[in-house]
């Protein structure tokens, strides 16, 4: 049985999927290789976490959702779920477009290791201080 798909807001398609690794998958190649080099490199923060499909895209769960990732129809998007953290990391982030709590890139241009993973563990340390309050 072919699985059904939706089109985003931007005019991507992706499938409606039940596992990272499907919704990897079902992406364009330019695309996957991104994604995969983003997932690593958060992987190697927190190799523990647990990576569901929430909201239709790859979420990394640990005390609480902790980043997400998805492919839209020119880019790549990189969910860090903190404005504060967009705020403190802004100078580094200045050559990429940003929303409220999310990084948008080219797949070509994908994001450095380094700073997805200080990202990644000042995520870890938000969810974890919200966990103690």
């Amino acid at each position: 049985m072919k699985k059904a798909t939706s089109t985003t807001r931007t005019g991507a398609k992706s499938a409606n999927v039940a596992s990272v690794d499907d919704y990897l998958a079902s992406q364009p190649k330019e695309m996957r290789v991104a994604l995969e080099q983003l997932r690593a490199a958060i992987r190697s923060v927190v190799p523990d976490a647990e990576e569901v499909i929430s909201y239709q895209i790859p979420t990394f769960k640990q005390q609480g959702s902790l980043v997400a990732y998805a492919a839209f129809a020119k880019h790549c998007s990189f969910f860090v779920m903190s404005p504060p953290l967009m705020e403190k990391f802004a100078r580094e982030l200045a050559p990429y477009e940003i929303a409220k709590a999310t990084i948008r890139f080219a797949p070509d241009r994908p994001l450095p290791a380094a700073l997805v993973k200080k990202l990644v563990k000042a995520r870890i340390k938000e969810n974890e201080a919200r966990k103690t309050k």
